[in-house]
C-alpha cells in the first residue's frame, strides 16, 4: 500500500466490479488525451469538473484551498470537490467505476491504477503529458511510470513516498543498539528486537514491550524483504516474482520472532488498524514499518524520542524505492478532458499550489516544487525529507510499474493468510502455498 490507511475496509469483489465497469463504460473508455488541449472543451463556454480524493481533515483543507486557487485563475471553471477516509473512499470510486465512470480527476491508489485502467475506467494521459498539457520534465522518469499501465500512461503521481521504520531511541539505547543506519541488515533489526524484549519493559498497560510490530501481515514489508535480495512481488502483469520458499522464510522470520515475544502478539497485531491501534501506537511495541507521510503521527502520539530510521538491507541492498503515495488520474467518460489535464498539472507544478499542499501528500514528484516547499518544514517532517534525500544518496533501484490488478485482492489475502500463521492454524509454509496458490488465481483471472 502507498501509505497505511486508517479503516482499510476490504474492497468488492474484483471481477464484480470490473465486469460492471466494462459492461456500462463500453468503447468510448479506449478514448485518449492526445488532443485534450484542443478539443474544443474551452473553459469560455463554462464546465464543472468533479474531483475526489481520501485524507484527514488538514489535507482536504489544503486542497480545496489550492483548488479555490485553481478556479481563481481559471474564472469559467469551477470543480465540485469531495473527500472520505481511505475505506469509504475506496467503495465510492469501485462502485462509480462500476457504475459508469469515475470522477474527471480523481486520486488514486498505487493499486488502483492497473485495475482501472484495465477495466477501462481511467483516460489514458500520454498525449497530455507529450503536448505539455501535464508537465513532468521536474518529475523523475523512473518515477512517472509508477502510473503506466501496458506502456501507456494512465496516471501521475501526487506525491514521493518512501517506506522506514518509526522506532523508540530511548528503547534502543536501553537495549544496547546503535540507531539504524541505511545499511543495517535484517539480523541486526532482528536481533536488536529480541534485545528490547528481554529489557521486559512494561506497556501502559502492564504487558511487555515487543522489539517491533509484526510485519508478516504487511506485504509492504515482504516485498522490501524481497527486494533487498533481488527478488520482486511480480514478473508481469500476470506471473508472480517469487516462490513459495521465498514466502516461507519470510513468514518463518515472523513467526519466530513472535514467539519469542520479540515481535508484537496476534491479537495486538490483527487489531491494529491506524497508527493510534497499532501495537507501537499503544506503547505495546519499539519499532514499527511505516511509510515516510504518516510517520509524524508517531512523534506526535509518543514524543519525540521517536524517531525515522531506514528499513533493513540483504547485506547492504536496499529493498525500498520511491513509491506513489498516490497519483491524480482522469476520468475515462469526463466530458472536459482538457480542463480536467489542466486542473490535475496545476495540483501537480503550480509553486502556488505547491506551498499550499506542502507535504500533506509525501514529498511532491515536482523536485523544484519539493525544495521551495522543504525550506519551510520543521520537525518530524523536515526529518523525513532529509531522510529521503540521504536514502537516495545511498542508492535505491528504479521503482516497478503499478501492480497487477490482481493485486487489491492478493494485499487482502496476504494479511488474512499470515493470520493463520499467527494463530497457530497454518504452518508458514502451509500459509505460503495457499497465498500463492489464490494469488495465481487472482492474476489468471
Amino acid at each position: 500500500m502507498s501509505e497505511p490507511h486508517e479503516g482499510r475496509r476490504r474492497p468488492p469483489r474484483r471481477r464484480s466490479v470490473l465486469a460492471a465497469a466494462g459492461a456500462g463504460l463500453g468503447t468510448a473508455l479506449a478514448g485518449s488525451l492526445s488532443a485534450c488541449s484542443a478539443s474544443g472543451d474551452s473553459a469560455g463556454s463554462g464546465v464543472t469538473l468533479t474531483f475526489s480524493w481520501w485524507g484527514n481533515e488538514d489535507r482536504a483543507a489544503r486542497t480545496t484551498q489550492a483548488v479555490r486557487l485553481f478556479e481563481k485563475e481559471n474564472p469559467r471553471v469551477r470543480v465540485r470537490t469531495s473527500n472520505a477516509d481511505f475505506g469509504s473512499y475506496m467503495q465510492k470510486v469501485a462502485t462509480q467505476a462500476a457504475g459508469g465512470g469515475i470522477p474527471d480527476v480523481a486520486q488514486l491508489d498505487y493499486r488502483q491504477v492497473s485495475q482501472y485502467a484495465g477495466g477501462g475506467a481511467l483516460l489514458r494521459l500520454g498525449g497530455a503529458v507529450r503536448d505539455g498539457t501535464i508537465r513532468t520534465t521536474e518529475m523523475d522518469a523512473d518515477f512517472l511510470r509508477t502510473g503506466t499501465y501496458e506502456d501507456e500512461q494512465y496516471a501521475v503521481p501526487m506525491g514521493r513516498g518512501i517506506t522506514g521504520f518509526a522506532y523508540d531511541t530511548r528503547l534502543y539505547r536501553k537495549a544496547g543498539a546503535a540507531a539504524p543506519e541505511p545499511g543495517w541488515t535484517w539480523q541486526e533489526w532482528a536481533e536488536v528486537s529480541r534485545k528490547i524484549a528481554r529489557l521486559r519493559e512494561r506497556s501502559p498497560d502492564g504487558r511487555p514491550v515487543a522489539g517491533a510490530n509484526d510485519g508478516g501481515v504487511n506485504e509492504d514489508v515482504f516485498e522490501v524483504w524481497l527486494r533487498s535480495r533481488g527478488g520482486r512481488l511480480y514478473a508481469s502483469q500476470t506471473r508472480l516474482g517469487f516462490t513459495e520458499d521465498d514466502l516461507t522464510e519470510f513468514w518463518t522470520l515472523c513467526d519466530e520472532l513472535r514467539k519469542e515475544g520479540a515481535a508484537a502478539r496476534a491479537e495486538d497485531t490483527s487489531q491494529a488498524t491506524s497508527t493510534e491501534t497499532s501495537p507501537m501506537g499503544r506503547g505495546l511495541a519499539a519499532a514499527d514499518f511505516t511509510w515516510d507521510a504518516p510517520f509524524p503521527g508517531y512523534p506526535a502520539l509518543l514524543g519525540d524520542h521517536v524517531h525515522f530510521a531506514p528499513v533493513p538491507t540483504t547485506g547492504g541492498k536496499q529493498g525500498a524505492y520511491f513509491k506513489p503515495s498516490m497519483l491524480l488520474g482522469v476520468g475515462a467518460h469526463t466530458p472536459h478532458p482538457g480542463e480536467a489535464a489542466r486542473l490535475v498539472d496545476f495540483l501537480l507544478n503550480d509553486p502556488r499550489a505547491g506551498d499550499i499542499l506542502g507535504f500533506s501528500r509525501s514529498t511532491p514528484p515536482n523536485r523544484t516544487v519539493a525544495a521551495r516547499v522543504a525550506k519551510t518544514l520543521k520537525g518530524a517532517e523536515r526529518d523525513i525529507y532529509r531522510y529521503a534525500r540521504r536514502m537516495e544518496e545511498y542508492g535505491l533501484d528504479a521503482p516497478p510499474t503499478a501492480p497487477p490488478r490482481g493485486d487489491v485482492a492478493i494485499q487482502t489475502a496476504f494479511n488474512r493468510t499470515y493470520q493463520r500463521v499467527m494463530y497457530g492454524l497454518a504452518s508458514p509454509r502451509e500459509a505460503a502455498r495457499e497465498l500463492i496458490d489464490e494469488a495465481k488465481r487472482e492474476l489468471r483471472s
